[in-house]
């Protein structure tokens, strides 16, 4: 289908929309919630009923029900939170401008007319809403019906399709699986889907892999895969275009069941699968050799003295942390106005993409290039298991999201909360006297607080997490798990994986996590150190006023004005001061002020600066220095494919570690749930973000971070990969933002000293906590010796 001029969409041809806004009669305005942060809260069943029952009833848009009917339809896709503009959140924030108007994002596909397209549109004020406008992409992108996500009703017909497609294959499958697609309540097979979808804009050619229904089916290929063409909004012109069945291609249905019937066909079967014990399943399976327990209960998490942290709505404390969350249906959790000691460090932390680029002998091995925004991967938050998933002690929450149904749909126990001990110290010293004894030994425990969720996109697991610790760092981190994407093995295959199984290849892939930070370091109004001591609310809100088209006045008054750069090592060869004729080789720090958009990118494939330092330039702490936070990433990531090649132009913000941008409310994501399927031509390119090359000293600045790993599948991802070894993330770390180690605020550090030094005999243990945890640790309050003598 042809792309559509700039802006041009159905509503705009009619006389009604000039305005783009349509308005009705309201019924009033509603009690603002108590909490600040519930301006961030996600929609609540009741407003995206609301949303939903409003769209429905405008009859120039003219929807049908999400589900049951043709493809060819009007129809509402997705409703999540549209958030405010964030000069509007900080004015309120600060108590010094209204509460933004409440509004939600709705996507509608229309497909009923000449032309179909996806449009956006922003609808409000909630909780009743009364009107909506339409909301377009940077550079005015139309978004045509062929990049749209899959959706149910498009799943039923294509398995459908699938199903009388493979009517004359059904004996060679039986007979090479014992599985079948005729007639099917029990031994059956049915078909996982690979993306994108074709090899260039306004194609739906999709991939099936064919795979026997049992339990970890997605370890279970068929040999079979089958190019299924969908374009075509009427199922009944829907065709299978080719086929692949044990390393041949095949033209048609016809001629692979002729090739079958005649005998000439090479066969692969595969072993009946076991009743129990089968190799994809959890069920236990052998044992340890050391022969300890495991039919025992382990370590467990408790919070004897109750929770140390405050949950109220959607805003999370904990120590000197204060933040707000939402889960957002498209791309997951998204952390808003998040403060250490009350200053503002980020406005904003989010998941923005996750990728898996493969590479395999099959088509459908070669052609997978997952980008899981696509499959809506925030809500494929399904139920997280108490003691598994989160520790039994952990606060768990629900998450509502509208997403191709005719209402709201609860995910019970979509997040948790917990506090977890780390193992580790998080500060400890022993003082020795060198003779047996000691001068003093202190340790502060470690403790972090976990939001946590998951993404089961189909066969992977992404475990999310944001960890807030005592000492102002701040963590993201993404655990990688689940089913890995396996396809048939041949022996041409061993050059794209490993053999895992009998008939099981897994196939090589790259993983990368794409987030935004857009970080405002020691942020706060500010006003006494910027206008000598004069604080009042009524120059704080005339101020305000004034940099509704001054950007960078904005970002001075609200403190979110920082400036980036790097810095690492070099090594100088200097004359010894303090002896005549030697040389000293030693380090010293070479720092490098990042002032243009260009000068901060750090590509992929080459080595990154040490330290990436965002600092707020009028803001110093005691000791002189720029008041600092340290971006430090824990990422293997490589390429996933040269740069301007096709697909890599979907996803070019994987061209680098780290871009850093200024800010703009058009640019609110690197990535859309549109690019999986037409990464050709997206509506949002991430590098169109840098290409002005904007001044970025003392602006409001967006880090864009990419982490990653390679994953060269291998026996013991059967029957899943595991967590360790594959997580990755980045930390947020106070760099000369405090005076001291913010942490000494906490009342858990034990302090031993010797009363009688050396013999050590008598001891003053000091603690701010009580004497013993409580019984679901150990009985026994602390005790410490300390000494290390002969025996």
């Amino acid at each position: 289908m042809g792309r559509q001029s700039q802006g041009r969409m159905w509503l705009l041809g009619l006389p009604w929309a000039l305005a783009l806004l349509v308005t009705m009669a309201s019924s009033g305005p509603s009690a603002d919630p108590p909490d600040p942060a519930s301006i961030f809260a996600d929609l609540s069943p009741e407003e995206l009923r609301a949303v939903r029952t409003f769209l429905m009833g405008r009859p120039e848009l003219g929807l049908s029900p999400s589900q049951g009917g043709p493809l060819a339809k009007n129809s509402l896709f997705l409703v999540e939170l549209l958030p405010p503009k964030k000069r509007s959140a900080l004015r309120f924030l600060e108590h010094v401008g209204a509460r933004p108007r409440r509004e939600a994002r709705a996507i509608i596909f229309f497909g009923a007319q000449a032309e179909p397209n996806i449009t956006e549109l922003a609808v409000g004020p909630l909780p009743r809403p009364s009107s909506y406008r339409v909301l377009g992409f940077k550079g005015g992108r139309a978004v045509p019906f062929s990049a749209r996500p899959m959706t149910r009703l498009e799943y039923e017909l294509l398995y459908e399709a699938l199903v009388a497609a493979m009517a004359p294959l059904e004996p060679l499958l039986r007979e090479v699986t014992g599985f079948g697609f005729q007639n099917c309540s029990e031994r059956c097979l049915t078909f996982s889907d690979i993306a994108p979808r074709g090899l260039g804009p306004g194609e739906r050619r999709t991939w099936l892999v064919i795979q026997r229904f049992v339990e970890g089916y997605f370890l279970h290929p068929a040999g079979l895969e089958v190019l299924l063409d969908h374009q075509d909004p009427d199922p009944r012109r829907w065709a299978v275009r080719q086929l692949w069945y044990n390393g041949r291609y095949f033209a048609s249905v016809r001629e692979l069941a002729e090739s079958h019937a005649r005998g000439t066909l090479p066969l692969a079967r595969l072993p009946e699968p076991p009743a129990r014990h089968l190799f994809s399943s959890y069920e236990p399976r052998g044992r340890f050799a050391s022969g300890t327990p495991t039919e025992v209960h382990g370590a467990k998490v408790c919070e004897p003295q109750g929770r140390r942290y405050r949950l109220r709505g959607n805003r999370l404390e904990y120590g000197g942390w204060s933040l707000a969350f939402r889960l957002r249906s498209s791309a997951g959790l998204q952390l808003f106005d998040v403060r250490f000691g009350g200053e503002r460090v980020a406005y904003e932390l989010s998941v923005q993409e996750a990728i898996a680029f493969y590479g395999g002998h099959s088509p459908a091995a070669m052609q997978t290039k997952y980008m899981d925004a696509g499959w809506a991967m925030g809500a494929s938050s399904y139920e997280l298991a108490r003691g598994v998933d989160c520790p039994e002690t952990a606060t768990f929450l629900d998450a509502h999201h509208l997403l191709d149904a005719d209402g709201p749909v609860r995910f019970r126990h979509a997040l948790c909360v917990f506090e977890l001990p780390t193992g580790v110290p998080l500060r400890r010293h022993f003082d020795s006297d060198f003779q047996g004894g000691f001068h003093f030994y202190a340790g502060l425990e470690g403790r972090a607080l976990v939001l946590r969720t998951t993404s089961t996109v189909y066969n992977y697991d992404y475990i999310w997490d944001f960890l807030l610790y005592p000492n102002g760092v701040l963590e993201a981190k993404v655990h990688a798990t689940g089913y890995i994407h396996a396809t048939f093995y041949t022996p041409e295959g061993r050059r794209y994986g490993s053999r895992v199984h009998s008939h099981l290849l897994g196939n090589i892939h790259t993983h990368l996590v794409h987030y935004k930070v857009d970080l405002d370091v020691a942020a706060s109004p500010g006003v006494p150190a910027l206008h000598g001591g004069i604080s009042s609310k009524a120059l704080l809100s005339t101020l305000a006023s004034q940099t509704a088209s001054q950007p960078s006045m904005a970002a001075c008054l609200w403190g979110s004005g920082n400036s980036f750069e790097t810095m690492d090592i070099r090594f100088e060869n200097i004359s010894n001061p303090w002896s005549a004729g030697a040389r000293v080789v030693q380090p010293w720090l070479h720092r490098e002020p990042r002032r243009r958009e260009r000068e901060a990118v750090l590509p992929l494939g080459r080595p990154a600066p040490r330290y990436l330092l965002f600092s707020n330039p009028r803001r110093r702490n005691r000791w002189g220095h720029r008041r600092t936070f340290r971006l430090q990433l824990s990422s293997h990531a490589g390429p996933v494919l040269p740069r301007g090649w096709r697909e890599e132009r979907g996803v070019t913000w994987a061209r680098y570690h780290l871009a850093v941008t200024r800010r703009h409310e058009n640019e609110p994501s690197s990535s859309s749930i549109y690019t999986q399927n037409d990464p050709w031509d997206p509506p949002v390119t991430f590098e169109n973000f840098i290409r002005d090359n904007e001044t970025i000293e003392d602006q409001d600045l967006v880090a864009w971070v990419t982490v990653g790993f390679l994953h060269v599948p291998h026996a013991e991802d059967i029957p899943n990969t595991a967590t360790p070894g594959n997580a990755v993330g980045f930390f947020l770390r106070p760099f000369n933002f405090f005076n001291e180690d913010p942490s000494v605020a906490s009342r858990a550090p034990v302090i031993v000293r010797p009363l009688d030094p050396p013999s050590c005999s008598r001891l003053e243990i000091r603690r701010w906590t009580p004497p013993s945890p409580g019984a679901c640790v150990h009985p026994e309050p602390f005790t410490y010796n300390g000494t290390y003598r002969l025996v």
